[in-house]
């Protein structure tokens, strides 16, 4: 019987998934659950969305794009940086990708060799240390609890910094505690990462404006 490759008989099955396997099997049974696994909305998709994708059919969008992304959807990704978080970047700096999990494995991959170290806050998203394993990397996972908001410290990252760190995943506001690292805390992590010009810095800010206590 064929195998799968060694790479993929180490990852787990999502947990999320499991969760929501195991809620849909229980409703199926009648029993009255309230499923809070994925991450997925209590509406449809707005109808505006909905003709806008037709409309991309019936315009033959439907060839090979530009691998980073089609220009005018680039450019409009540089627009919002610009308005809404303030930052200047250009068209050539920006990729499409297919959703914030396609966009961090292709990061991993990218720059991750065997062996190399990546720093992960707990409580964390499942996919992250998936991620990391697939990428044949090493997870270096910090905890934290209620007394620091379920946020990483400075200090604890400067502790886990390694000669093998070669990246950090810092997710505000955070999958799965909702925490949200203030600027001054952010500030105080961007020091102690500064001088480290190997560790590069991915920032999941995927749940930007699910925020209800304050400024992202």
């Amino acid at each position: 019987m064929e195998q799968v490759s060694d790479r993929l008989a180490k990852l787990s099955v999502s947990a999320t998934i499991a969760m929501n396997q195991k809620s849909r099997d229980l409703q199926e049974e009648g029993i009255d659950i309230i499923n809070l696994s994925v991450g997925e909305p209590d509406f449809n998709t707005p109808d505006h969305i909905k003709e806008a994708a037709k409309k991309a059919i019936d315009d033959n969008y439907s060839f090979y794009p530009p691998v980073a992304g089609y220009p005018v959807l680039r450019n409009a990704i540089v627009d919002k940086l610009k308005k809404q978080n303030g930052l200047d970047y250009t068209a050539d700096q920006i990729t499409v990708s297919s959703g914030a999990k396609h966009s961090i494995v292709n990061v991993l991959l990218s720059i991750i060799n065997a062996g190399d170290e990546v720093i992960i806050p707990a409580p964390y998203w499942v996919s992250y240390v998936e991620q990391v394993k697939i990428s044949e990397g090493t997870n270096v996972i910090l905890d934290t609890g209620i007394e620091t908001d379920f946020k990483v410290t400075p200090v604890q990252v400067k502790e886990a910094i390694t000669p093998k760190t070669r990246a950090i995943m810092l997710c505000s506001p955070s999958n799965p505690t909702g925490a949200v690292y203030s600027k001054a805390e952010l500030e105080g992590i961007a020091e102690v990462l500064a001088p480290h010009d190997r560790i590069i810095i991915i920032s999941d800010e995927i749940y930007e404006h699910i925020n209800y206590i304050g400024k992202h």
